[in-house]
């Protein structure tokens, strides 16, 4: 029986200990700048919230000495601890950093900033601690005193870059030098230290102390279901994939990062614009709206970015946009590839030709095209039975493993495009798509430049492309038209102008015209290999191509100067040549 009460006893013992009351870390904050002249004194107030009760503080200090002038009482849960400081014969910059325990063991720090200055020097007042978001830039107003007026200023400063953006007159006695700071990447603390001289060759300094925070960042795991605007100055992350469903509206704003989470299968990240949903995703030249993986640690502003390649793929889905035009395919609504059959978001396609799907400016889209299953990837930018009244221009697709662009019929246009090193094809268009994509440039795809399918159906359209620049240098072939047989009618059905190739090696072919539907061929120019000719990479036996391509020169293909300042291409110098 003692044994049983033993036990019994230690076991509630062991119940109170594991309910110990944990208590938070103390929180400590210190006074703002101060200045001390060379030799004096100054006092510091500490205050501090100690949950757990105040136990000891320690000092150290740096352009001086400091020591406690009054503690707190032991066990105190808030209060202060003053410090004095007396300043060293040295003008400059000077700290007190006070250490302050708790009760359970527990410690935090702060730290007061000192400006040390000689009697009749220049006093200056630093702001108060300023928050500014990395890479970022904000201006800080130094305030000053001068008896022999301002002659001129220098700047130091830690976490980023400063530069003086306004100056006060000569020989002014008081006044503001306002400087602009440009935060790095690293997050955590920075400071300017401004160093002032008088007419009279004496010194002041004061220091403006910064805290680098990250950009804000939001999770995004639910569709969207009702209108929503993502905003500029912000990273938004798809935790899945995210769609926007019928008859509600997404608004991405300029400037906006959205980060793909890693997954494969059925856990691969996309956003996905349903039938009757919106997108309105406006960037502009200096603003881009920008698609990427959360591998990636480009920040909203940058371009070009700092840590991949822009040949790595597959990290994450894409961007697919879903209307209600016409396809020719077995049905009039299919599923889109690259989406489960469980997920009747993924339809597209109907009998509205100009139906309204949004509008896309100024994106540029990366490092996507993960699989969903064998065979199955999601292209950089899906365009499944988008209609005409769909806005879509100035579009950069970078690294997709599948396709750049894929259409999926549809009568939507789209202008001003880059595909750069995807691991299928450029562009791909299947299932009479009856649009126009004009002025586009293709940078080394894996496969095929262009793949160009017709009906899969009973309605048979024709698309066009015109006014492009082909550098084929890494694909596997020019181009690839379906010409099954005219009994098939899925030959493909377009219109080619203006477009100009190079970059061709050996065993890169443009297919053999189909002769099921009227294709147009004209005003292509290609630069070949020396020792080369033109019917080693046009195929065809009739006069199709004798007449369209010439050899040599660079007078067609695309503007190139539309791509300027907000494409990942441009900036990093991949269109030189173009």
């Amino acid at each position: 029986m003692k044994r049983m009460l033993f036990i019994a006893a230690v076991a509630a013992m062991a119940i109170f200990a594991g309910c110990k009351e944990e208590y938070a870390i103390p929180v400590v904050s210190a006074p703002g700048s101060q200045n001390v002249e060379i030799n004096k004194s100054v006092d510091l107030s500490f205050g501090f919230t100690a949950d757990a009760g105040y136990k000891s503080s320690t000092l150290t200090a740096t352009g001086g000495t400091a020591v406690i002038k009054t503690d707190a009482s032991s066990g105190e849960i808030t209060g202060n601890v003053v410090v004095t400081f007396t300043a060293a014969s040295n003008v400059g910059a000077g700290a007190v950093t006070l250490t302050l325990s708790d009760n359970e063991g527990q410690i935090e720090t702060a730290t007061a900033v000192l400006s040390i200055y000689e009697e009749g020097a220049p006093i200056i007042s630093a702001p108060a601690n300023t928050e500014v978001v990395q890479t970022k830039s904000t201006d800080i107003s130094f305030s000053f005193t001068s008896e022999g007026g301002y002659n001129s200023a220098t700047l130091q400063a830690t976490g980023g870059t400063a530069v003086i953006k306004t100056d006060p007159a000569e020989g002014a006695n008081s006044g503001n030098v306002v400087i602009t700071f440009t935060a790095d990447r690293t997050t955590g603390a920075g400071s300017v230290v401004i160093t002032m001289k008088d007419s009279n060759n004496k010194t002041g300094v004061a220091t403006a102390v910064l805290n680098i925070t990250e950009w804000p960042t939001i999770s995004v795991t639910q569709s969207i279901t009702a209108n929503t605007t993502w905003e500029t100055g912000k990273i938004y992350i798809l935790e899945g994939r995210i769609t926007v469903v019928a008859d509600v509206t997404l608004t991405i704003e300029p400037g906006v990062v959205v980060k793909g989470r890693e997954g494969a299968e059925s856990n691969a990240t996309a956003l996905m614009i349903a039938r009757g949903g919106k997108l309105i995703a406006e960037g502009t030249a200096d603003s881009p709206i920008i698609f990427t993986s959360v591998t990636d640690k480009i920040l909203p502003g940058e371009i070009a970015s700092p840590t991949m390649s822009s040949s790595v793929n597959g990290l994450w889905g894409g961007l697919l946009i879903l209307g209600k035009a016409p396809i020719s395919a077995e049905a009039e609504a299919m599923q889109i590839e690259g989406i489960p059959p469980s997920d009747l978001n993924g339809l597209y396609g109907g009998s509205v030709p100009d139906d309204n799907s949004g509008s896309l400016k100024y994106i540029s889209i990366r490092h996507g095209g993960t699989n969903i299953g064998e065979g199955n990837e999601i292209n950089g930018l899906t365009l499944g039975g988008v209609g005409s009244g769909t806005i879509i221009e100035n579009i950069e697709i970078v690294a997709n493993q599948d396709d750049g662009i894929e259409w999926f019929g549809g009568t939507v246009n789209v202008k001003n495009v880059i595909v750069w090193n995807t691991g299928d094809d450029a562009i791909d268009t299947d299932q009479s798509w009856a649009g126009t994509l004009d002025n586009f440039i293709i940078v080394n795809p894996g496969d095929e430049c262009f793949e160009l399918d017709g009906p899969e159906g009973t309605l048979a359209a024709k698309h066009t492309l015109k006014n492009g620049s082909v550098y084929a240098d890494n694909a596997q072939g020019i181009a690839d038209l379906d010409d099954s047989s005219p009994l098939a009618a899925s030959d493909s059905w377009v219109d080619m102008t203006g477009i100009y190739f190079f970059g061709l090696k050996a065993g890169q072919v443009f297919d053999k015209v189909p002769t099921y539907y009227t294709c147009t061929f004209s005003n292509f120019e290609a630069t070949l290999p020396a020792g080369s000719v033109l019917t080693d990479f046009f195929k065809d036996g009739s006069d199709v191509f004798t007449m369209a391509v010439n050899e040599g020169a660079n007078t067609v293909g695309a503007d190139v100067t539309a791509f300027s300042g907000w494409s990942w291409a441009a900036v990093s110098g991949s269109l030189t040549g173009f």
